[in-house]
């Protein structure tokens, strides 16, 4: 059995993400190895939500310095999943 709470990481929150969940589309960071069958059977089985749609990009690290010294961010992998109509996930409703 998977470890449906390793494939979600975290939701994103970014102004471009609170005006996509009003369309009714939630934005996560998930695990870099799952593929868009995992990253729908997760949500579904931990929101209790029915998914339509999942769109996944890869956001490539960036480079950071501090003083003479070099470093790369990790490249990470973010999810616009799409739900049902009448279906949500509130996360930070009311803050």
């Amino acid at each position: 059995m998977k470890n449906y709470y390793s494939i979600i990481k975290s939701p994103v929150i970014t102004e471009k993400s609170t005006t996509k969940s009003a369309e009714g589309k939630v934005v996560f960071w998930v695990d870099l190895n799952a593929n868009k069958k995992d990253i729908k059977e997760a949500v579904e089985k931990v929101f209790n939500v029915k998914v339509l749609d999942v769109n996944t990009q890869r956001v490539p690290g960036k480079v950071k310095r501090m003083g003479k010294f070099e470093g790369q961010k990790p490249t990470r992998k973010k999810a616009y999943i799409s739900l049902r109509e009448g279906d949500k996930i509130e996360l930070f409703e009311g803050v």
